[in-house]
């Protein structure tokens, strides 16, 4: 395969011709938009290496998302960011590409911060690798975190190398009724306790925090903070997970806002809160500016996630950020192949 990607890249590149890389198209609805042939990954599967004792495993981009984490269950052991799946046909390439994170992300850090290595081709048709597979071999002009994140517009991941965690012993969630100021205030209270903290969702007065880890620490956490104990919180979670869950459902247009956990309630209609509090999803149709104003008031920034009028791009990005972004799409991709205006109208 990774011959006939070459040819591939080498032939678009050589006519101008931009390409647009795709697993199983479970994230085409994010992004400015799409343009370019299809450079289809999903041939180029399979695990090429899995030790669980070295919690490292190495795999082809276009396996499938689903196939790596039952390899991964069978010894215990998990990605720990915990990737929303987004459909059947999710692909780890796409996992790596996108660099989203799930309710895990606040407690165990994020996509990028998983990848210890990569392999990919670049508009020449090079084939280069970075990183290594151990932690200690992650260290200077590391391409694997441009990369987590960049949706296909830097290089073609032929391959990554992922740290991965084991499952915890217990997990159990606590329900809780308190509107949206309560559940701000008390998940940052108890984030700065001692709790085994590993996920939380509220939305419609509802607070739902998911315990982790040993069986004492998750049994005494329960005792100190109350609340309800919640049935079948593992499909529950697993909607969260995949955004599934009622409150994704509902929304054509959705911004996500990424903010201090501290802010105060927004104000801008319809949300949903996760990450104790630093994530806070936003179900309205509503003007750019007063989204983006509001999130950088709350010290952060808003991506318009779905829907909406795409064309100033889904981030406001300021000159000298935009510049940054422009350099390094010329430095990896001068010829302009991968995914052209994916990510911004300027790049």
């Amino acid at each position: 395969m990774i011959e006939q990607f070459r040819d591939t890249i080498r032939a678009a590149t050589s006519a101008g011709r931009p390409l647009r890389i795709r697993g199983g198209g479970t994230k085409d609805f994010y992004g400015v938009s799409l343009h370019g042939d299809i450079l289809d990954t999903r041939g180029h599967r399979g695990i090429v290496d899995y030790e669980p004792s070295e919690l490292v495993m190495t795999v082809r981009s276009g396996t499938p998302l689903a196939e790596v984490e039952s390899a991964l269950a069978e010894g215990g052991q998990m990605l720990a960011f915990e990737p929303p799946r987004l459909g059947a046909g999710s692909t780890i390439g796409g996992v790596v590409a996108s660099g989203f994170s799930g309710p895990r992300r606040a407690a165990t850090g994020s996509a990028r911060d998983y990848v210890l290595g990569v392999r990919v081709l670049d508009s020449a048709g090079r084939d280069l690798s970075f990183g290594g597979q151990v932690m200690k071999n992650v260290a200077g002009y590391d391409l694997s975190r441009f990369v987590a994140g960049s949706f296909g517009t830097l290089a073609l991941v032929t391959e990554v190398s992922l740290k991965v965690l084991p499952k915890p012993e217990v997990e159990t969630t606590l329900a809780f009724a308190m509107d949206e100021s309560a559940a701000i205030e008390a998940l940052n209270r108890w984030a700065g306790q001692p709790l085994p903290l590993s996920a939380a969702f509220h939305v419609d007065g509802k607070l739902a925090v998911r315990l982790s880890g040993a069986g004492a620490a998750v049994s005494a956490a329960k005792t100190r903070m109350g609340g309800e104990v919640m049935a079948d919180d593992a499909a529950f979670w697993t909607a969260v997970r995949d955004q599934t869950h009622p409150f994704f459902a509902e929304p054509a247009t959705l911004w996500r806002l990424s903010i201090r956990s501290t802010a105060p309630v927004l104000g801008l209609g319809l949300q949903a809160i996760e990450w104790n509090g630093s994530l806070r999803w936003v179900a309205a149709t509503l003007p750019a500016e007063r989204v983006h104003a509001a999130a950088q008031a709350a010290g952060g920034h808003a991506t318009l996630y779905r829907g909406g009028d795409r064309s100033a791009g889904i981030q406001k990005l300021a000159p000298g950020v935009l510049a940054l972004h422009q350099r390094l799409k010329q430095a990896l991709d001068p010829a302009g192949v991968f995914g052209p205006g994916r990510m911004h109208p300027a790049f």
